[in-house]
């Protein structure tokens, strides 16, 4: 039996190819909203972080997370990224 292929994302912080299950991804909806996405399923546009600080500093520094949903994303979705980082694990 042939292994499945794992599928990988690119970190719009880091710019490193990760698999899919290891990213947060953040999707802005038809309708314009911008949130996480948890379950990797909802419909809309989507962009990927590392469970990492320092890439999701670096992606807020650099406005790559904006560049990638094409859209302005307000502060309140950059402070539900560090809560759900430190749910992780993840230290500053």
């Amino acid at each position: 039996m042939k292994p499945r292929k794992v599928p990988m994302r690119m970190c719009v912080g880091c710019r490193e190819m990760k698999p899919k299950k290891e990213l947060i991804r953040v999707v802005r909806s038809p309708e314009g909203a911008v949130h996480i996405d948890l379950t990797s399923k909802a419909s809309g546009r989507g962009a990927y972080v590392c469970a990492d600080f320092a890439c999701l500093e670096r992606a807020v520094k650099t406005k790559a997370l904006e560049r990638a949903l094409q859209q302005k994303i307000d502060d309140s979705i950059f402070e539900t990224l560090r809560a759900e980082l430190e749910g992780r694990g993840a230290h500053p």
